[in-house]
């Protein structure tokens, strides 16, 4: 018997089913949950994933269910919040402290309830692992934080951490399968509150060895050494090795973090959901300076060398070189300011401050710590003071989000019919770091008055469903590329 010539859309058509043959276990996963379409659900998914045209408009979620236990979401923010060293409604979580253990606990029982294996590094950084049905490539990894700085709110990092766990759990509730892995990170010690290092966990998974070695004689106010805590807390046990914690490029084709947007724009503009394009990264500096004590009526005004009058000046030159960038993405703070005998009647003789200035563009900002060391130079020399130190803590290049997890966001809000608009993070955040070993992105969500670092911090559960409404379907699309 003569086969008949093959026709052009034919002939087409086998080359395409040959070309995502590869891609079967997938089609044949979407084809049993899209019950709903009397189209083909084979073809409609290889349209969907080849890019062949077409005029139907077919996507991932056509074939996801996605449900959000809202009760149950709330329930777990309330009560991780009572694990806090202050009274409701603050919260404060401090890096290995007690509430901070039994908050690790929480997280983990969590992770074990939605049937993810668990493992932690030697600083603490909890991971809770699904398997995909080709582990071998590089996992869509999401996280957050849940340690909280004195009297803070309970949303900040903790959003990102349940709110990954419930997505991971409505992935499951639809009969999602994973082509690649998905996991969720819980990060050691994003705040800087004890060792004064933000985001150290993920520094250190983004492999900074310089890090790697200064924690090793790194102390806290109390003198108790970073090793040390990290033991009390079970961790670190018979290593002093923390380059063991550096992950390797690769190891995640992609980050993903759900965070409240410590900022009013959504709410003001009724935004449901904002997609970073890029975060601002801090530089901080500390600085100090020394002159001469002496009685606050005895020594006359023109023959004093005031070490808190030197400070005062150089903080309002902060305020004046931020300024002078002309941009509105340039800001600057100095957060702290000590004075040495600290008593009203006597002239300051040291003075210490701390000052934090942040940029997306980090030639802006490295001009404007420029500028601010030579304001030190001019005004410890025009005061008759010592400038005994000027120490850059943190220099850190800011991160750009990845175009193709950006546009993964931006269909995952259209088809979830939640308005949305990129933005940039004036905060920085986990995702900083590991922008450094993988492709990455953040999600927002509004939260009330844009408070955050505050008891009155406060996020709906609505706005928090939606949230992860997109994180799943965002990870699940990465998940299957």
């Amino acid at each position: 018997m003569l086969e008949r010539e093959t026709t052009g859309p034919e002939k087409k058509g086998r080359e395409m089913a040959l070309k995502f043959s590869h891609l079967l276990p997938v089609f044949l996963f979407l084809s049993a949950i899209s019950a709903q379409s009397n189209e083909d659900p084979t073809i409609k998914t290889m349209e969907d994933f080849s890019g062949y045209p077409s005029e139907r408009h077919s996507c991932i979620s056509d074939s996801l269910s996605l449900s959000v236990d809202k009760e149950n979401l709330q329930r777990q923010i309330d009560e991780l919040s009572t694990f806090s060293d202050t009274p409701a409604p603050s919260v404060t979580r401090i890096i290995y402290s007690e509430k901070d253990v039994l908050a690790r606990r929480y997280i983990k029982n969590l992770l074990g309830l939605s049937g993810l294996s668990i493992r932690e590094d030697a600083v603490g950084n909890i991971f809770g692992r699904w398997e995909g049905y080709e582990p071998e490539l590089g996992a869509v990894a999401t996280g957050s934080h849940v340690d909280a700085i004195p009297y803070s709110g309970k949303y900040d990092g903790v959003v990102g951490v349940l709110g990954a766990i419930e997505a991971i759990n409505a992935l499951r509730r639809s009969g999602f399968k994973p082509r690649r892995t998905l996991e969720v990170i819980m990060f050691t010690s994003e705040e800087p509150t004890r060792y004064g290092i933000s985001c150290l966990g993920s520094r250190l998974m983004a492999g900074i060895e310089p890090l790697s070695q200064a924690l090793k004689g790194t102390v806290d106010g109390q003198n108790i050494s970073f090793l040390d805590a990290a033991r009390s807390a079970g961790y670190a046990k018979d290593q002093v090795d923390l380059s063991t914690v550096f992950v390797k490029k690769g190891t995640y084709s992609a980050f993903l973090e759900l965070h409240i947007e410590q900022g009013p724009i959504l709410e003001e503009e009724g935004v449901s959901i904002g997609i970073v394009t890029a975060i601002a990264a801090p530089a901080s500096i500390k600085v100090d300076f020394e002159g001469n004590g002496g009685h606050a009526g005895a020594v006359l005004m023109p023959s004093r060398n005031d070490a808190g009058l030197a400070a005062a000046e150089l903080a309002l030159a902060v305020e004046k070189h931020v300024l002078e960038s002309g941009s509105v993405d340039t800001v600057g703070t100095v957060g702290i300011m000590e004075l040495h005998p600290g008593a009203i009647n006597s002239i300051p003789s040291k003075a210490h401050i701390e000052i934090d200035t942040r940029d997306i563009d980090e030639k802006r900002r490295n001009t404007v710590v420029e500028k601010i060391q030579k304001s030190a130079i001019t005004i410890g020399k025009n005061r008759g003071v010592n400038l005994a130190e000027f120490k850059i803590i943190n220099q850190d290049p800011p991160a750009l989000s990845d175009e193709s997890i950006i546009k993964a966001m931006e269909v995952a809000s259209q088809q979830l019919n939640l308005s949305h608009k990129l933005m940039i993070s004036r905060a920085y955040h986990d995702s900083l770091f590991m922008a450094r070993i993988s492709p990455m992105g953040m999600i927002f969500i509004p939260c009330y008055k844009g408070y955050s670092h505050k008891p009155e911090e406060f996020a709906s559960i609505d706005d928090i469903a939606n949230g992860v409404k997109v994180l799943a379907l965002t990870m699940a699309k990465l998940s299957l590329n």
